[in-house]
């Protein structure tokens, strides 16, 4: 079984800070309670208040699939349609 890390540049609109910060704050619980799920970390940065980075690790690629199929997530891309101004994220595997 291969691990799976996920990390996500999530870059919010300027007048949709707080709206996005709340719905990745709300993602969180749920997300970390999963089966599969072996860390979901949010951070902010601290020199630009409108980029996240949402660093994610599964216990395999099925796990994350599951996770992105959840009402949760779904509720959380609803949110925040039309909210961001950037969005890019990397599907990665430890090498060492």
């Amino acid at each position: 079984m291969t691990e799976l890390t996920i990390i996500a540049n999530i870059h919010a609109k300027a007048d949709q800070i707080e709206m996005v910060r709340g719905a990745l704050l709300r993602l969180v619980p749920p997300t970390q309670a999963e089966t599969g799920c072996i860390n979901y970390d949010l951070h902010e940065d601290d020199e630009d208040p409108a980029h996240f980075i949402m660093y994610e690790k599964w216990q395999d690629r099925a796990s994350w699939q599951a996770h992105v199929e959840t009402p949760h997530f779904a509720a959380f891309k609803t949110a925040i349609d039309g909210a961001l101004a950037q969005f890019t994220s990397s599907r990665m595997t430890r090498i060492s």
